[in-house]
């Protein structure tokens, strides 16, 4: 970090925040969450709201600069809050919507996040202009409905920080409605916190040259022999678009009791439904069997040194790379075991710290050069899941506040899985926001693969 007298703190990029600063350039890497109002928001308090987060959040108040002549990025530390909420009427509001039209009819809600998710103010680094991280605009819909958008490069902020965001604005609204809650204040940092490479704790990141060597090349040669789901428009612009599943009360309990009673967890049971839901999709006679990779995102906040809170703000994720071979007619908890146990043999050798470097390498390779994977397509496995779920709580104030319903996710247009789960548990509810990429795979061909994974988890605990 700089610490020149009167001049702006900044610091490089780590490296895994490079490679989202690498791939946020070509769709991947966008984060937004997406809050449905059925009151009209307090535009000023939003906006003061905002920036109180920013000032808290030094990461948030920085702004992305880019070095053309080295080709590196750093953040640059803003001295005052910079973000101006933008708003937008009934009138521009509809014609967004009905730019995003489809065949398929959509909820609002959703057309909205997919209108974010596909706004891309970091298309083309600029190196005479720092870029802002963290941006916001307002809808209205019609009649009452307002939708407030917030978008955030994913470099600076991962599932668990944009989940930490929004309960610090609830809190903060419940504050303005005269009700005890925890201040974003508590949640202050003093400054731009350091990148995750250099929170790993000693030893536990490290691993020899030939051993690294060897990871390498299995990677790169795994990749080759992974299949993925058919592809329809491998040519086209793409896009990144969404398809919602929703479990009620009773299933969800039931599928999570039987997560537990198997020890796994909800994303080992995700994963597994992909997988066969995939297999399946492709009519093969059984016993055909084929390749698939699903990557398990982990939290990394409570392993590092020092030891982050979930409210700090950052990217802290991990990733865990496993393939698995399915021939048609597997058991969905018989495959979850294998999903978690994968995952878990993983995490406790600490691959997910040991082969950050490796991953992260080989996703600056696949968007340098896109003809490393299928058909150009940028795939770089089937699923994507979160080791653990997002658990949003009832709260029987957001009622009092009009607050409706919210998504949040991140853009996978660019480098990726061919689907990203974003699952929540939502007053007991699974909520789950499936991110694929629009054309690569047709609106209707995702959502029979989204019906197909609801079905053989509904099949599992029948």
């Amino acid at each position: 970090m700089s610490q020149q007298s009167g001049a702006p703190k900044s610091r490089a990029v780590c490296a895994t925040e490079l490679s989202w600063c690498r791939a946020v350039p070509g769709g991947t890497g966008i984060t937004v969450l997406a809050l449905l109002f059925s009151k009209p928001p307090d535009l000023p308090f939003l906006q003061s709201a905002l920036r109180r987060f920013q000032s808290s959040h030094p990461i948030l108040n920085s702004k992305l600069r880019f070095d053309s002549s080295s080709t590196s990025f750093s953040y640059v530390t803003s001295q005052s809050p910079y973000l101006q909420i933008r708003p937008f009427d009934t009138q521009s509001t509809a014609q967004i919507l009905q730019s995003h039209s489809s065949s398929i009819s959509i909820p609002p809600l959703q057309l909205i996040l997919e209108h974010e998710l596909n706004n891309n103010s970091w298309q083309n680094p600029d190196p005479s202009s720092d870029a802002d991280l963290f941006l916001a605009s307002l809808y209205h819909l019609e009649g009452s409905l307002w939708v407030l958008a917030l978008r955030i490069h994913t470099s600076v902020c991962d599932r668990a920080a944009a989940a930490a965001l929004m309960s610090e604005l609830v809190a903060l609204m419940e504050e303005k409605e005269g009700n005890r809650a925890e201040s974003v204040e508590e949640n202050q940092e003093m400054e731009v916190s350091l990148g995750i490479e250099d929170c790993i704790p000693a030893g536990l990141g490290s691993k020899g040259f030939w051993a690294r060597g060897v990871d390498m090349l299995g990677y790169s040669l795994n990749s080759f022999r992974l299949a993925n789901l058919s592809f329809s428009d491998t040519a086209s612009p793409r896009q990144s678009c969404i398809v919602r599943m929703r479990m009620n009360a009773e299933d969800t309990g039931r599928i999570l009791s039987r997560c537990n009673s198997n020890e796994i967890k909800l994303s080992a049971a995700l994963a597994a439904a992909a997988l066969i839901a995939c297999h399946a999709s492709k009519k093969f006679p059984l016993q055909q069997w084929e390749k698939y990779a699903a990557v398990t995102l982990t939290d990394c906040r409570s392993a590092l040194d020092p030891v982050l809170s979930s409210h700090h703000i950052g990217f802290y994720h991990s990733a865990i790379l496993h393939t698995h071979d399915i021939k048609g007619g597997e058991d969905l908890w018989e495959l979850a075991k294998r999903v978690h146990s994968s995952f878990m043999n993983s995490k406790n050798k600490n691959k997910h710290f040991t082969d950050m470097a490796d991953l992260n390498f080989l996703m600056c390779k696949a968007i340098e050069n896109p003809g490393l994977t299928p058909s150009s397509s940028l795939r770089t496995s089937l699923v994507s899941v979160f080791e653990d779920p997002i658990f949003d709580p009832p709260n029987k104030l957001r009622e009092a506040l009009g607050f409706e319903d919210f998504i949040g996710c991140a853009s996978v247009h660019g480098v990726g899985p061919s689907v990203a789960a974003f699952d929540t548990i939502r007053n007991g509810e699974v909520d789950c926001a499936f991110v694929y990429p629009f054309p690569l795979f047709s609106r209707e061909q995702m959502n029979e693969f989204v019906d197909g994974i609801k079905g053989i988890l509904l099949k599992g605990i029948a």
